[in-house]
């Protein structure tokens, strides 16, 4: 029989060890929101402005970083033979900014080819003046550069306020080449020519550029063309064909390919064609170049479109519009215009496939 007093002690002991036993508990639910997580995207960068800050007045291309002495100097605008064998192929035509095709007598073809944002070292064959080239330069402000000229037609040069630099003047930069017969050997040295027209400006733009080149107008709103044939005379049959990985449309003559002394085809962002009136003065034929909503057509793009152009007076830019007055944007680049004769005394053509 166990004692009394161990019966106690075990109870109490018992009693100790379950006192200091932990107590179960049961934590309350707690529902717990997690905090949304934001994705932050890069800002796209905006597309460049296809807008030049500066660009070449001539060609609308990007002058920005060019040499400000080189933004101010005159455009040269060069009168050059095309006539055949004779004449081509032409030394450095293919940098011209700007170049104007123009019908002469017997209805030959001469070039009046304006040079600014590239000017090589020389140019030539140079070949004499006609009584429209003050008109059709004039808006350039800059020097009418050739080799002979009738006293009748020199005369009025000088009373047009038209900068002249000749050969036959006196004035210097003029040089004779080995490889041909004159007068078709004589080259000129535009940097000569810069330092004698010190004192002309640099050119006002004279046609409207799209940026980028797809808003041009006859881009956007033409017809598909792949090739422009053009007849001037019996003499010039100027043709131009799109080529479109390169942008340009190349320039052929009869057919051919039209290439300069370098091995380079001529070729243009815009061909840009103005039919003219030819009528005689002094017993030469002349372009007339001061107009109002004449005819026209502006290719760009793979793509011709007809116009309307004027011209005010000499000084006057040229103005191009659609049929409906809109004005007619090209692409930024170089320019070939071609005066072709639809009325007076002679008649060419311009036709698109």
């Amino acid at each position: 029989m166990r004692s009394r007093v161990g019966v106690v002690a075990t109870v109490a002991v018992a009693v100790a060890a379950a006192a200091c036993a932990p107590a179960q508990i049961t934590p309350a639910a707690v529902t717990v929101t997690p905090e949304p997580v934001v994705t932050r995207r890069p800002v796209a960068d905006p597309p460049p402005d296809p807008i030049p800050t500066i660009a070449w007045p001539l060609t609308g291309l990007d002058a920005t970083g060019v040499d400000p002495a080189l933004l101010a100097r005159p455009s040269l605008a060069i009168k050059i033979p095309n006539d055949g064998s004779k004449s081509r192929p032409q030394k450095n035509l293919e940098y011209a900014d700007i170049v104007f095709e123009q019908y002469v007598e017997s209805g030959i073809p001469r070039l009046v080819a304006v040079f600014h944002s590239n000017q090589p070292e020389e140019v030539g064959p140079v070949r004499s003046m006609r009584e429209m080239d003050p008109n059709i330069v004039g808006s350039f402000q800059g020097p009418l550069v050739f080799s002979g000229a009738n006293r009748n037609v020199m005369n009025y040069a000088r009373s047009t306020g038209q900068v002249l630099i000749a050969q036959d003047l006196g004035d210097g930069g003029f040089f004779r080449t080995k490889d041909r017969y004159a007068p078709y050997n004589l080259h000129v040295n535009l940097a000569d020519v810069v330092e004698q027209a010190a004192d002309s400006p640099p050119p006002p733009q004279q046609f409207d550029y799209a940026y980028p080149a797809e808003r041009a107008t006859a881009a956007v709103q033409g017809t598909p063309a792949t090739r422009l044939a053009l007849r001037l005379s019996r003499y010039g049959a100027p043709g131009w064909d799109w080529q479109a990985d390169a942008g340009v449309w190349t320039r052929t003559e009869f057919g051919e390919p039209d290439i300069t002394v370098d091995g380079n085809q001529i070729s243009a962002t815009n061909v840009v064609v103005l039919f003219v009136r030819i009528y005689f003065n002094w017993g030469l034929p002349v372009s007339d170049m001061i107009a109002t909503n004449r005819a026209g057509y502006v290719a760009t793009g793979g793509k011709y479109i007809p116009i309307l152009w004027s011209k005010s007076d000499r000084t006057g830019t040229y103005v191009l519009t659609t049929q409906d007055g809109q004005p007619v944007t090209l692409a930024a680049g170089q320019t070939w215009v071609e005066l072709i004769p639809n009325e007076g005394v002679a008649a060419g053509d311009a036709t698109f496939s």
